[in-house]
């Protein structure tokens, strides 16, 4: 079969013809045609095979007549939405991803430079005071957004380069970074892939860096003084240090003074934690999304109050709340979104939520 490359009309004998080109694997009850921003046919019945095997047959179908084929489920009945095809466009600003790399670790190092800096004269006899927290937080960071890249390049879906924010004036001198798919994932199989590659590839990196960098750094007496950052524990980091120093900390007026790769790691840690909230587009939103479908909003929702109870530990929950109830409540769709993970691909969803649990921290960061 010849693939057609432009979009098909919508019309119903174009309609006719695909009810019947897929009717071995779908049973079409009723037929009409969408208008405006529903524009498309829409073909409301009941699958007659597994919802894998009768996507594909629509999906290759749908695109032998210039369609994107969209698998939904509404009042229990299967729900085939065949829409036009758009044309490709092209995204220049790709070409800008490398300026915005160099750009943000220059922030990086100059923000870290002046967390440690006494004096200006100090930063300027030493400009590369912040080069091991930015290799640290940098690598931590290429490895999470390359986690998403290439499993989007390996699954066929269109996808940005990394596009690095860069804040000079922030504690860890970026925002970090974003990659925008530019086409819809197939099933909940691929929203579960992408949600969960960057996540464990940056915590691969992050762990390490996180190691090697408390093994260079002290154990000293708490002497608090204005300015002095504390950072927030979560479970993982909590053990991590209870592995390399033999004690909890801080307890007993004690804790470890970070060396800068030390405090990349746990800024690491806990970006990726924050990541992992499972409400919207973030990753633990798609992980969410995958393993439980519709019922991920009630999560989203939940996010938000849950950050609402928690900004009577920290302040800072209250701008997360703000961010979860604006962006958080919308999940990223894909084409077949009835089709439900195998018990294998559920077994791993449920483990990196159970991620996000080892990488909260209640109070992310004290200022004293």
């Amino acid at each position: 079969m010849a693939e057609i490359t432009t979009p098909g009309p919508v019309s119903i004998d174009n309609a006719q013809l695909l009810a019947q080109s897929i009717q071995s694997v779908f049973a079409v009850e009723q037929m009409s045609i969408g208008s405006g921003s529903s524009a498309g046919i829409h073909l409301a019945g009941t699958l007659l095979t597994d919802s894998r095997r009768a996507y594909h047959m629509i999906e290759q179908e749908c695109g032998r007549l210039g369609y994107m084929a969209l698998l939904r489920q509404k009042a229990g009945r299967a729900l085939v939405i065949a829409l036009p095809r758009a044309a490709p466009t092209a995204h220049p600003r790709d070409r800008l991803a490398v300026l915005w790399l160099a750009l943000t670790a220059v922030s990086m190092l100059l923000a870290n430079g002046l967390s440690q800096a006494p004096s200006l004269e100090w930063l300027l006899q030493n400009p590369l005071a912040g080069l091991p927290f930015t290799v640290g937080l940098l690598g931590i960071l290429l490895a999470h957004e390359a986690g998403h890249y290439l499993v989007a390049r390996r699954l066929g879906i269109a996808a940005s380069l990394p596009h690095f924010i860069p804040m000079p004036l922030s504690l860890f001198g970026t925002m970090g970074a974003i990659i925008r798919v530019r086409s819809p994932m197939r099933d909940r199989r691929q929203v579960l892939a992408m949600g969960a590659a960057g996540p464990l590839a940056g915590l691969v990196i992050a762990v390490p860096i996180l190691i090697l960098g408390l093994m260079r750094s002290q154990v000293a007496e708490i002497m608090p003084t204005t300015g002095t950052f504390v950072e927030g524990n979560s479970l993982l980091y909590a053990g991590l240090k209870r592995l390399i120093f033999g004690e909890f900390l801080p307890s007993g007026g004690r804790d470890v003074f970070l060396h800068p790769l030390a405090f990349a790691g746990w800024a690491g840690l806990l970006l990726t934690g924050l990541n992992l909230i499972p409400a919207g587009q973030f990753d633990g939103g798609h992980v969410a999304y995958a393993l439980l479908g519709e019922r991920a909003r009630w999560l989203s929702r939940l996010a938000v109050f849950a950050t609402v109870a928690l900004g009577l530990l920290w302040s800072g929950w209250y701008i997360w709340s703000v961010l979860l109830l604006v962006l958080g409540q919308r999940h990223a769709e894909p084409l077949d979104n009835v089709t439900s993970l195998s018990g294998h691909e559920k077994g791993v969803a449920v483990g990196v939520l159970l991620l996000f649990l080892a990488l909260f921290a209640p109070i992310p960061m004290t200022f004293l």
